[in-house]
C-alpha cells in the first residue's frame, strides 16, 4: 500500500451515470488484477474505494458509478485537479492459477477489472471469454474495449434491448472456471454455475487496509476482510 497523488487527464462520461476516469501518478504499487485505490475526498471522512481497470507504468484507469455523495463529487472534479489516494490495495485475481481458457463474468460495475485481467491473461499466453451483463442497452460500456484485445465478447440485459435478452447466467454455459465481479446476487446465480474460479467481492470499507474489520465476510476458511484477504476469493472459499 502507498499513499500518492494523482493527477486527473480524463473524467468521462460513458454510460448513464458511469464515469471514466485516467490518473497520472506511481502505479508500482499495483501488482495484480483486481486491486482498487482508496480516494479521499473533500468533507467526507472516509475514502470511496473504486476497484482498477488498467495500469501502466505512467498512471490507471478507473470507472465508476455515481451513487451516493462521495461519486457524485468525483464526477465533478476537472481536468488538471489532483486527487489524494491509496493505491495498491486488495488480493487480486491470480492469473497463474487461471486455466488457458477461463470465463469472464461482469455485471454493471463490475465489470472494469476484468479488463485489466483480460490483458494480463493475455499476455500470459491465455486465452479467456467474457459475458457483461446489464439492465438495458443504454447501460452497456467496455464492450468495444474487450473486443479490441480480441477476446470473445457476450453482452446480456435483463430488458432484451441488446444480444442475449436476460441475466449472465443465461449466456453460461455451465461448469466453466470463472473469474467474476458484480454484485453479489449476480456472483451468488455465477457461482451456482460454475465449476471454480475467482470472485471479487464488493463491501462497504472503513479504512480500505485490514485494520478496522469492518468489511469481514464468513468464509470456509474462517473470517476474511475483504479489503485485504479480498476482494478476490477463491470459489472454494466462499461460503453460501
Amino acid at each position: 500500500m502507498k499513499q500518492a497523488t494523482y493527477t486527473i487527464t480524463e473524467n468521462t462520461l460513458l454510460a448513464p451515470s458511469v464515469y471514466r476516469m485516467a490518473l497520472v501518478g506511481d502505479t508500482s504499487p499495483i501488482t495484480a488484477p483486481g486491486q482498487f485505490i482508496n480516494i479521499a475526498l473533500d468533507g467526507l471522512y472516509l475514502r470511496r474505494p473504486i476497484s482498477i481497470c488498467a495500469w501502466n507504468e505512467k498512471g490507471l484507469a478507473i470507472i465508476y458509478k455515481v451513487v451516493g455523495r462521495g461519486t457524485e463529487q468525483l464526477s465533478r472534479l476537472a481536468l488538471g485537479q489532483t486527487i489524494d489516494a491509496l493505491t495498491g490495495l486488495g488480493n487480486g485475481y491470480d492469473v497463474s492459477a487461471c486455466p488457458n481458457t477461463p470465463l469472464l463474468v461482469g455485471g454493471g460495475v463490475g465489470v472494469p477489472p476484468l479488463y485489466g485481467l483480460a490483458k494480463a491473461l493475455l499476455a500470459a499466453g491465455k486465452k479467456p471469454s467474457v459475458i457483461l451483463g446489464f439492465n438495458r442497452a443504454d447501460e452497456i460500456f467496455g464492450d468495444m474495449e474487450f473486443a479490441a484485445l480480441g477476446v470473445p465478447v457476450t453482452v446480456t440485459t435483463a430488458d432484451g434491448s441488446a444480444g442475449v435478452k436476460g441475466f449472465v447466467t443465461d449466456a453460461m454455459k455451465g461448469g466453466e472456471y470463472v473469474c467474476a465481479c458484480g454484485p453479489e446476487p449476480m456472483l451468488r446465480a455465477v457461482y451456482q454455475r460454475a465449476s471454480d474460479g475467482q470472485f471479487s467481492f464488493e463491501a462497504r470499507m472503513g479504512c480500505g487496509f485490514g485494520a478496522c474489520m469492518g468489511c469481514t465476510l464468513e468464509t470456509r476458511t474462517g473470517y476474511k476482510r475483504i479489503c485485504k484477504d479480498g476482494p478476490v476469493l477463491g470459489y472454494r472459499e466462499i461460503k453460501w
